[in-house]
């Protein structure tokens, strides 16, 4: 038979058994089933070279060893912004369809931002499905696309937290805040930066 490999067979399986369907074993189809999906092969693979060439603002690892789809970042609050001096964690959930479906963000540490929620839930168009925006507001460029990684991921964030998108915002209080009282918003945003120095130390 081509192809095929046998190895030690069960007894159950041998020929002296009851069972008349034996099904020979391929070092392929073997391979097949111990092997991970490929999402957790790439997954695995970004990490590592984070690991090898950190990025300057965030930091990256998995929240449980044996889950390579959790992850938690931790954003440094970018220079020259009302986010300068914070610490912010967030997770990231990728799903097993990664990299032609993105993962889903959220904020663990309390930030005030137009474009995360308040449950921390981050809204920005690089995490959005891919495809047409049925409303209008996106191009399909601008949305998920499986050239994107964790680095080009919190890049956009940190991107985020310098220059808000208050025209499609999901904290709508945040960017009502931020077009018509500024000082408060400041003010908002530096108990949380204060807050997440407080939860590092």
């Amino acid at each position: 038979m081509r192809g095929y490999r046998f190895r030690n067979v069960p007894s159950h399986l041998s020929k002296s058994s009851k069972s008349d369907c034996f099904q020979p074993y391929s070092y392929l189809t073997e391979l097949l089933l111990m092997s991970e999906p490929q999402s957790a092969l790439l997954l695995r693979k970004q990490l590592a070279e984070l690991n090898k060439n950190p990025v300057e603002g965030f930091s990256a690892g998995l929240i449980d060893d044996n889950d390579i789809y959790r992850w938690e970042v931790l954003i440094i609050g970018p220079p020259d912004t009302l986010y300068e001096g914070g610490f912010f964690k967030a997770h990231l959930q990728f799903p097993k369809e990664y990299p032609l479906r993105p993962p889903k963000m959220k904020f663990i540490t309390e930030i005030w931002h137009p474009n995360i929620d308040r449950n921390g839930d981050v809204c920005i168009s690089i995490l959005h499905e891919p495809g047409d925006d049925k409303w209008g507001y996106e191009k399909a460029s601008e949305r998920w696309l499986p050239v994107h990684t964790v680095e080009t991921i919190l890049i956009s964030v940190i991107s985020m937290l310098a220059d808000p998108n208050d025209e499609s915002p999901a904290n709508v209080d945040a960017a009502k805040e931020w077009r018509e009282s500024y000082t408060e918003f400041k003010r908002k945003v530096a108990r949380c930066v204060r807050k997440s120095q407080e939860e590092c130390l």
